[in-house]
């Protein structure tokens, strides 16, 4: 199958954030009595949005989160990607090689374009996507629902079956399958067989999307 475009999830696969961004979560979480593990927290939450994130914390606390979770939590983990946050490892590569190869490519991410601006911005990645940025804020369900990417793609003009995701995440590997998309499953954190369960051809480097294409 020829593939048109090609649509990157952000957080974890673009931008190194999910340990930062998580252990953040993981501790304003115990602040308000949910105790978890790192592994814990990356395993319940990583690729929802955060209404999704919001939603199901309050089920397993069995309450509220309290008034400002958000905007504190937001801001705690905002000073941090500002201090510390990097691209992922290869990711300027395969960037640089599809700016040379006829794919079109796009972001389709959980987060916010206020958090995606400050993560794409800070690490130099914005530039490549032109414009071509998308938040589960513009659709009714986010992941693992598959709304972002048949959005994404009917704004980019191409067929969902001629799309292929890169995504990390559980969530995300199946609002792509759902979508009728190919996915590569980018695989760091030993996720591999549930991944590959969910549809994902698993990889362990970003490079193999540029061998997959070529």
């Amino acid at each position: 199958m020829t593939i048109d475009l090609v649509i990157f999830d952000c957080d974890g696969v673009l931008v190194d954030s999910e340990i930062i961004a998580n252990e953040i979560l993981r501790q304003a979480l115990v602040d308000c009595g949910l105790h978890l593990t790192i592994d814990g927290v990356m395993a319940e939450f990583v690729g929802l949005s955060m209404s999704s994130v919001v939603i199901k914390a309050q089920k397993m606390l069995d309450q509220a989160l309290p008034d400002g979770f958000l905007n504190n939590l937001q801001e705690k983990t905002f000073a941090a990607f500002a201090d510390s946050l990097e691209p992922v490892t290869a990711i300027e590569d395969v960037l640089q090689a599809l700016s040379k190869m006829p794919q079109k490519i796009c972001v389709a991410s959980s987060g916010s374009f206020e958090k995606m601006d400050l993560t794409l911005g800070h690490t130099g990645l914005k530039d490549y996507f032109q414009g071509h940025i998308y938040s589960a804020s513009q659709v009714k369900r986010g992941k693992p629902y598959p709304d972002i990417y048949l959005y994404a793609a009917a704004q980019m003009d191409c067929d969902p079956a001629r799309c292929l995701v890169i995504e990390d995440s559980l969530p995300g590997v199946k609002g792509a399958v759902a979508a009728g998309m190919e996915v590569l499953a980018y695989s760091v954190r030993g996720q591999d067989k549930k991944l590959a369960v969910a549809g994902g051809m698993v990889i362990s480097s970003l490079h193999d999307v540029i061998k997959y294409l070529e």
